[in-house]
């Protein structure tokens, strides 16, 4: 397995593309105006409890107020709270936190009314973006993340991630990060720590105790609201999150951004050092990876995938709804039970990879071909769930239902991603699937009318002009490649009347084949 990552900058933005094995599973924006970002601690204020709520608003400095949970608040709180009075008027100047005096911790099930109050001031973090109407959601419980470890002021519970099945493992990291683990914080050990040496988990943890100091120093004298740290630039956030030694290349075509990221690579991983390339090429880096038309055959309301199998993808304000379409695919499977396992198969690997690569958050209903047997249901249920071990927002997975409906929770802490894929057809007639996609459809209807022992003779391509001259000019033309590939040479003819994404195949006779 092969990942990439490739990064576009440009004047107002950062695009992050993440393949792997040549496809496209990842895309991330980072924009010069987006002032709240998951991550972000802010000095903030409170603006009223609702005790209706029990919850308070909480001004950050968004045009509409944060929403705070009593649950959301942490058992801490009241340590928190006497430790930014003390350090906002300058008589706390030792952040070490080993000599702190904690208070007594909230109850469990307690009123907003009796932690908060108006005009109080308070660390929050940003654990989920402003999306449509809503403002930031927040949290006191702060947690600062490194590259194997996250570091939790207040606490001096040591947590391990879930995925570190080995029991071994598990207790090893913990009396590692139990000898190094200063007073007064908590650790939660990340995935990727696994198998890590105690060298390496120290260094980390010492560069998320000089973040935690630089921060407290800032709180001094500090406006109300104001960042008073930041999370990593989109980059480093990216790499630490996702990073491993499965990753073959990082291109970037931007040179300040090179050098960025050659420097966190020589923090975290000086050995893979050597990865990162400077693209200089006059071809848009994007397009030269085969990203752009990715996206274009990826984000629409109908995702094509192998064969003629395909899926429709709705969205309303509370769910998102996906339907598993066959289409007219031809396969080996001998019985219609066969065939809707295989395509169910491969539809839920594209599920997996779509609500990574959109970042659909709430509630996801997919609707998948009905199978009779209980057997094949665990199978797609079973392979549903491998396929999105990978995905790093919280998720969780029902069985199917008597319908065969699957339902799947997944953490939104984003707007999702929404690209406008379908452009105005040049002759007026409202929008038309981008033409970019023209020579990716016409090559799965060939592969389908050639799977087909009845259509291996004779098979012409009708087709617009333009169209019919890029699938056959230049060498290797497309065309010689289909011959190639098939052992079959296409006739292609053009036809003045058809519009850009207007073709037929037909057999020697006249008749229409797709």
């Amino acid at each position: 397995m092969n990942k990439e990552l490739i990064i576009r900058s440009g004047s107002s933005a950062v695009d992050f593309a993440l393949l792997k094995d040549g496809k496209l599973i990842e895309l991330h924006k980072e924009e010069d105006n987006n002032s709240f970002s998951v991550g972000d601690i802010m000095l903030a204020k409170i603006r009223k409890p609702v005790a209706g709520l029990n919850a308070a608003f909480v001004n950050v400095g968004y045009e509409k107020d944060a929403f705070l949970h009593y649950h959301d608040l942490g058992p801490k709180l009241p340590s928190l709270l006497k430790f930014i009075k003390r350090v906002s008027t300058g008589k706390l100047k030792d952040f070490s936190l080993k000599d702190f005096p904690f208070e007594k911790d909230i109850d469990k099930d307690g009123l907003i009314g009796n932690a908060l109050k108006a005009n109080q001031s308070i660390l929050v973090q940003i654990v989920k973006e402003p999306i449509s109407t809503k403002g930031p959601r927040i949290s006191s419980e702060l947690s600062i993340a490194g590259r194997y470890l996250v570091l939790v002021p207040f606490s001096d519970r040591i947590s391990i991630s879930q995925k570190i099945e080995e029991k071994e493992e598990k207790d090893r990291l913990k009396r590692l990060v139990q000898s190094i683990k200063p007073k007064g914080f908590g650790v939660i050990v990340r995935t990727v720590a696994q198998g890590k040496k105690v060298a390496e988990l120290d260094k980390d943890l010492h560069n998320l105790i000089g973040r935690w100091t630089t921060m407290c120093k800032k709180i001094y004298k500090a406006e109300h609201p104001s960042k008073v740290l930041s999370e990593l630039n989109r980059a480093a956030s990216i790499l630490r999150d996702v990073f491993n030694d499965s990753f073959t290349s990082i291109q970037v075509d931007d040179e300040t951004l090179y050098y960025q990221i050659k420097d966190y690579l020589q923090e975290i991983a000086p050995e893979k050092e050597s990865i990162v390339k400077l693209y200089k090429s006059s071809v848009p880096i994007f397009e030269k990876a085969g990203i752009e038309r990715q996206i274009k055959a990826s984000f629409g309301k109908t995702v094509s995938m192998s064969k003629g199998a395909y899926l429709i993808i709705e969205h309303t304000e509370a769910l998102h709804v996906i339907d598993v379409n066959s289409g007219n695919r031809s396969n080996k499977a001998k019985t219609q039970e066969g065939t809707a396992l295989e395509v169910n198969l491969i539809a839920a690997s594209e599920i997996a990879r779509q609500l990574r690569l959109r970042d659909m958050g709430g509630i996801i209903v997919i609707d998948f071909i009905d199978m009779s047997t209980s057997e094949n249901r665990r199978k797609l249920y079973d392979h549903l769930r491998e396929e999105m071990k990978e995905d790093r927002a919280k998720h969780k997975i029902l069985p199917p239902s008597k319908f065969g409906l699957i339902q799947i929770t997944r953490q939104r802490v984003r707007p999702e991603r929404n690209i406008k894929t379908r452009e105005e057809d040049p002759s007026g007639n409202g929008e038309i699937d981008a033409p970019i996609l023209i020579i990716d459809k016409i090559n799965s209807d060939l592969e389908k009318i050639l799977s087909n022992k009845d259509h291996k003779n004779g098979v012409i391509l009708n087709t617009h002009p333009f169209i019919a001259a890029y699938l056959t000019k230049g060498f290797p033309s497309i065309r010689s490649k289909w011959y190639l590939e098939h052992k079959k040479w296409i006739k292609v003819l053009p036809r003045d009347a058809y519009t850009y994404m207007e073709y037929r195949f037909k057999d020697k006779n006249g008749t229409v084949l797709n």
